[in-house]
């Protein structure tokens, strides 16, 4: 049963303590309100304005886990917080660990300040949970992707389109650092996790997997600089750093060009390429 008062109160008294500058928002001049304003946590939230202002008067609907799950995110709740408001509103907490996708306040934060560089949050089985307006301009968005295909690896060996954008000389590399990830969770997780279910349907799906299976290859590990071949300014030279959290499982992706380099220039007009498509 969900606890109106109890979470009325404690999403006013989440959402007086951040600041602007916590969520990657900028701070106007002539800003009197403490905290975030309604309107501000309802667009982090995906949801409209009313729909979190009568939450916060002890009205409205009871929210379901999806929409609970977007406000603990929003809020940038810790994970005993995200556990707190579903109980709050009456649902059991969704798992912690490897299943989790609730990304840390800690991880949201340094996100939030690389507004001019292409990063991602993914999970252990390359699923991307959150993108920079840059990453999603270099990379392509993955916000549609569900089921099984919200994994990487596994659309790296069940949909051809997904190779486009990385040299066509990379390839059997990949698809061997693919394979080597995906077994390694596997055996990580053990028979019947969420790994070896995408496993067993990417293997019924992909011979080239079935064949780099067999050879039991664990190990590899990703270059730092990538080839990319992207649709609109063509090939690029980029670096990635890893920043882990281990807690979650979570890894940060931040893809950086080397001052100077074309490849450098590139991501500059990219960056305006997304701005006016994503304006436009």
């Amino acid at each position: 049963m969900i606890d109106r008062a109890g979470l009325a109160a404690f999403l006013r008294r989440r959402r007086q303590a951040l600041q602007p500058e916590d969520v990657g928002l900028p701070r106007g001049p002539r800003r009197r309100t403490s905290g975030l304003r309604r309107e501000e946590v309802a667009a982090l939230c995906h949801m409209s304005t009313d729909y979190y202002a009568r939450l916060e008067r002890e009205r409205g609907p009871r929210p379901s886990e999806q929409m609970t799950a977007a406000i603990a995110q929003g809020l940038h709740l810790t994970i005993d917080e995200r556990d707190h408001l579903f109980r709050l509103v009456g649902h059991h907490p969704p798992p912690r660990g490897a299943l989790s996708e609730h990304v840390s306040p800690g991880m949201l934060r340094i996100l939030d300040r690389l507004t001019d560089t292409p990063a991602e949050i993914v999970t252990e089985l390359g699923e991307t949970l959150r993108q920079t307006p840059l990453g999603v301009a270099l990379l392509g968005s993955a916000a549609s992707y569900t089921g099984p295909s919200r994994s990487l690896g596994y659309r790296w060996f069940t949909d051809p389109s997904t190779r486009a954008l990385y040299r066509a000389e990379d390839h059997a590399f990949l698809s061997r650092l693919y394979a080597s990830h995906l077994r390694a969770v596997v055996t990580l997780r053990g028979p019947g996790s969420r790994a070896a279910q995408l496993a067993d349907l990417a293997l019924a799906r992909s011979e080239e997997l079935r064949r780099l299976w067999e050879t039991h290859e664990v190990g590899l590990r990703p270059h730092e600089v990538k080839h990319l071949v992207h649709p609109q300014v063509g090939a690029l030279e980029v670096h990635c750093q890893t920043l882990l959290d281990p807690q979650q499982s979570h890894l940060l992706l931040v893809y950086t060009a080397v001052p100077g380099t074309e490849s450098y220039e590139k991501l500059q007009l990219l960056s305006v390429i997304g701005e006016h498509a994503l304006s436009g």
